[in-house]
């Protein structure tokens, strides 16, 4: 009885070992092959072991749509699928040339397997990258400057896609089809220099290669590898980090952020930057660090913010605030007395005057019977003042003491007598007078909850 040739036996056993991790015995899966021989050896390979795990297969080829013979290829695929008894699906994509070609393509792609999958009610999206994609995406990335997540490269799973070809070569793949004897199409687009993908696997590998003495493709996959695996528990420890330093109003524990090792204080601060929507690169995480270590706010990129963004530390905070032009003054609200009531428009605060106490969640200002009225309710202004039993003090003192953010203190409604003295900010700062109480000035803020009051 002839034996089975060596490289027909890798792959099988690889893909075999590869579909009963990802938990699919009995599952389905839906293949994207191009033609090329990486994906139709992931054709030809899954369909021999497809019986013994009684897996659902169909396939999906893309028409691109960018050069001529694309529709021979794709027609190609859709022989091969049949000769094997696996339903193929044919999908245009309508790209055009021109700029960022090779992120629109993958783009597109994905969407379109993704679309497909679900349609057909598959499990999973099964993809032939290699050993060898591996290396060379670790290589793109290097040059390009990456830290350990960049480096980690292809992830050999994702929600929904799988890719139980990524231990084995390129090299093994096509040895594995020349036993087969099937053959494949090479895109000449692989070949196009104008592509940085193309001249890393064409010149820097075989470079590297012939300097090291041995092929070093497995080798920069073996070390993805295991980045991916550091990655992953780097990334679960700064999620717990991050959980245990998330403040409410959006920011972190500023003691906390710094008290932090640097790979983990590198990744909470490129989680906050990235829900504020600026951009996570080297530069601006450089500048974030920098803005914890020393307490010194530090402008920011992205965002599409007028102004842009920045990073501060100040009130024990560390957040990323959008920086807009001068505010302009805010609506005042005027409240002539007993039962009249409305919103502060710019601060959302409603207020009203009542001769009861403010009910549970509402904050309330104790009204003595020689209060000057009207009151006003605005925003702050320069020289605001605030009376105490110690005397008077600067509102801007009173707010930095109070800890309030400085991108907050514009949108505080501050209530003012008939005089122009100040008598409260809710729910910050309120003037206890010493005479009866007549009144209550009720105020409900715009969100749930707001702290309470307390005296000067």
């Amino acid at each position: 009885m002839p034996s089975t040739p060596a490289a027909s036996v890798l792959l099988s056993t690889t893909l075999e070992r590869a579909y009963r991790h990802f938990g699919l015995v009995g599952g389905s899966v839906l293949l994207a092959v191009s033609g090329g021989a990486d994906s139709t050896a992931l054709l030809v390979g899954t369909a021999a072991v497809a019986e013994r795990l009684s897996l659902r297969v169909e396939v999906a080829t893309l028409d691109h749509g960018l050069r001529p013979e694309a529709r021979e290829e794709v027609e190609a695929v859709a022989r091969l699928a049949a000769r094997w008894g696996l339903p193929c699906h044919v999908r245009p994509l309508h790209l055009s040339p021109g700029s960022a070609l090779e992120a629109r393509a993958r783009e597109a792609r994905y969407a379109a397997l993704e679309t497909l999958r679900r349609e057909r009610g598959l499990q999973v999206v099964a993809t032939a990258h290699t050993a060898s994609d591996q290396a060379e995406t670790l290589l793109m990335r290097l040059v390009r400057g990456t830290a350990l997540r960049g480096a980690a490269g292809i992830h050999r799973a994702r929600p929904f896609l799988v890719r139980p070809l990524i231990e084995r070569t390129r090299e093994e793949v096509e040895a594995f089809l020349a036993e087969q004897g099937v053959s494949f199409v090479v895109d000449p687009m692989n070949r196009d220099p104008a592509f940085l993908r193309t001249r890393i696997r064409h010149e820097a590998l075989p470079a590297l290669s012939r300097a090291a003495g041995f092929p070093v493709g497995p080798h920069l996959a073996t070390f993805a590898r295991l980045a991916a695996e550091d990655e992953a528990l780097l990334g679960g420890l700064a999620d717990e980090a991050w959980r245990r330093l998330a403040l409410e109003d959006g920011g972190l524990d500023a003691v906390g952020v710094r008290a932090l090792e640097p790979p983990m204080r590198r990744r909470v601060l490129a989680r906050l930057l990235a829900e504020a929507g600026a951009d996570v690169d080297e530069a601006s995480l450089s500048r974030a660090l920098e803005a914890v270590e020393t307490g010194r706010a530090r402008t920011l990129r992205g965002g599409h913010a007028r102004g842009g963004l920045q990073l501060r530390t100040s009130g024990g905070r560390v957040r990323c605030v959008r920086r807009a032009g001068p505010a302009e003054p805010s609506p005042t609200l005027v409240l002539a007395g007993e039962g009249t009531s409305g919103v502060q428009a710019g601060t959302g605060w409603r207020f009203s005057v009542a001769r009861a106490a403010p009910p549970p969640g509402t904050l309330g200002l104790a009204l003595a019977g020689d209060t000057p009225w009207p009151l006003t309710v605005r925003t702050r202004r320069p020289g605001d003042r605030v009376r105490g039993p110690a005397g008077s003090r600067k509102l801007q003192d009173v707010l930095v003491d109070r800890r309030i953010p400085a991108e907050r203190r514009d949108g505080l409604p501050v209530v003012t007598d008939a005089q122009g003295s100040v008598l409260w900010v809710p729910g910050v700062w309120n003037y206890t007078s010493a005479g009866a109480v007549c009144l209550f000035l009720w105020a409900t803020p715009p969100v749930a909850s707001t702290p309470g009051t307390s005296p000067l």
